[in-house]
């Protein structure tokens, strides 16, 4: 917090607006709308929601199989199987750390041989870096297949000189806490097409029909965001160019103070557009002198919270069985990457801190 979220939270209050609906849910959805330059935006309670909602409305059913990174967050995955959906999990290349075209062209080809229908692609943009979109599009667009982007890590990111998330049929965005801007939760799932995002509207206040009473056709959900939480978020988005200014400035200073160390590397930064560096991520050569795990536990003995990379999710134990087409890279950046802290109000003595462990442990 930064900015002034205390005072739309405030204007919230007094205009007695706290239920779901109001002007300050309005107005966030409006901004951020021009923000991304999405037509049209729906706020909802977080970006699984919006994971949720996107996918349904992209044709998504029983039967179909759902293509997505291996390497990200189970929220970006999970939706799927809401709707009665199988997945099928895409390894990363390691220029950028997201989804493999080729290897993509490589599973949705193979499902589709095997008779089975693709009911869309979701690849994440992870860490705040942008997935190729235009690489990934020439592979879905002649087959008919949607692209859902997950860009929940990527506000503020850029691709091609296109906000993150502009590439796809439809983009989903996250505001958790942890997230380069916060509403404390929520999410947003963003399109150009209108009568996509007003049906998901409609689907995220419990699918109520237009009638004088409750009636119901269909069965709906209880995901929108509350006016209050988007009063948050207003205040929010006027600071989101200097949050991706000094996350950027933070990764730049850790590369430099480890540049004298070979066996420390970091996330590259994709050519063809500009990360948020939501996180900064390092990787460890396998003949380093600690694990990513000793550093971890060295920096968590000092009361700093370090994380490691994303576990794959064809290694997670709920997804036992899903078929990966690759694999090997997205292991290889989980067992030799850590996630540094990387809070846009660090200071240069915390960075100094953080730095003193990683030298300690990492000569």
């Amino acid at each position: 917090m930064g900015g002034r979220e205390l005072d739309f939270v405030k204007e919230a209050f007094a205009s007695n607006f706290i239920a779901p609906v109001g002007p300050q849910l309005s107005r966030f959805e409006r901004e951020f709308a021009e923000l991304t330059g999405f037509a049209h935006c729906l706020a909802v309670s977080g970006g699984t929601a919006a994971l949720h909602l996107g996918l349904r409305l992209l044709g998504v059913g029983p039967g179909d199989v759902v293509v997505a990174s291996t390497l990200t967050f189970i929220g970006s995955v999970s939706p799927a199987t809401f709707l009665g959906a199988d997945l099928h999990f895409v390894d990363c290349d390691r220029a950028t750390w997201n989804m493999d075209p080729a290897l993509l062209a490589e599973a949705v080809d193979s499902i589709r041989a095997s008779g089975r229908r693709v009911g869309a692609v979701v690849p994440t943009d992870l860490y705040g870096q942008c997935a190729n979109y235009d690489a990934l599009r020439a592979v879905c667009e002649p087959r008919g297949i949607p692209l859902l982007i997950d860009a929940a890590e990527s506000v503020g990111a850029s691709y091609k000189g296109r906000h993150a998330g502009r590439g796809g049929d439809a983009a989903v965005y996250s505001f958790n806490g942890n997230k380069i801007i916060t509403t404390s939760g929520g999410g947003m799932l963003a399109s150009d097409d209108e009568a996509f995002i007003r049906e998901a509207r409609r689907l995220s206040q419990q699918a109520r029909d237009d009638a004088p009473h409750y009636q119901h056709s269909t069965i709906g959900y209880n995901y929108r965001m509350s006016n209050v939480v988007a009063a948050i978020g207003l205040g929010q988005l006027p600071l989101l160019d200097s949050f991706v200014k000094r996350r950027r400035e933070i990764f730049s200073w850790y590369v430099e103070a480890f540049a004298d160390i070979p066996t420390i590397s970091f996330m590259p930064e994709a050519d063809y557009g500009r990360a948020n560096r939501w996180l900064t991520v390092m990787l460890l050569d396998k003949n380093a002198s600690a694990t990513p795990e000793e550093v971890r536990l060295a920096l968590e003995a000092e009361n700093i919270e370090s994380r490691p990379v994303w576990k794959p999710m064809h290694l997670q134990p709920v997804f036992e069985g899903v078929p990966v087409t690759g694999g090997a890279v997205a292991e290889d950046l989980f067992n030799r990457g850590l996630c540094l802290p990387s809070g846009s109000g660090m200071s240069e003595d915390d960075l100094e801190r953080v730095s003193a462990v990683v030298r300690d442990m990492v000569r």
